[in-house]
């Protein structure tokens, strides 16, 4: 019903800025909350930011609060991540994940119910 596709990730170096996008696309979207996870090579998906579709209300995980900021354009159905700062423990695959139910805006992954396919970031020193 819904697609979620990811672009921006790269290789880049530590202190340097990135910013990822996830288009959204299918049957009508009408969306509660969008958000960003990301997973480390042998770590678990962690919650990175999310906010709430209408209101354009957002939450952050600690470790990105003050260097990500997350941001919607309701007109071409796309959400954003600005990174900033960005250190090698952001690396990981970013991915993008939409709840069509539900207003609240969740940490947990089993919450949402459309993942994209993910973007590698990399940063290196």
């Amino acid at each position: 019903q819904v697609q979620l596709v990811e672009s921006g990730g790269g290789l880049v170096q530590a202190g340097s800025s990135l910013r990822l996008s996830c288009a959204a696309s299918g049957r009508t979207l009408i969306a509660n909350v969008m958000a960003w996870f990301r997973q480390a090579p042998g770590k678990e998906r962690e919650f990175v930011a999310g906010i709430r579709w209408s209101a354009g209300s957002t939450y952050y995980a600690d470790s990105v609060k003050g260097r990500f900021t997350i941001s919607r354009d309701k007109d071409k159905n796309t959400m954003y991540v600005q990174m900033n700062s960005l250190t090698p423990e952001d690396t990981g695959d970013y991915y993008c994940a939409l709840d069509m139910q539900s207003m609240f805006l969740s940490i947990e992954s089993s919450q949402y119910d459309f993942w994209g396919h993910g973007t590698q970031v990399t940063v290196f020193t």
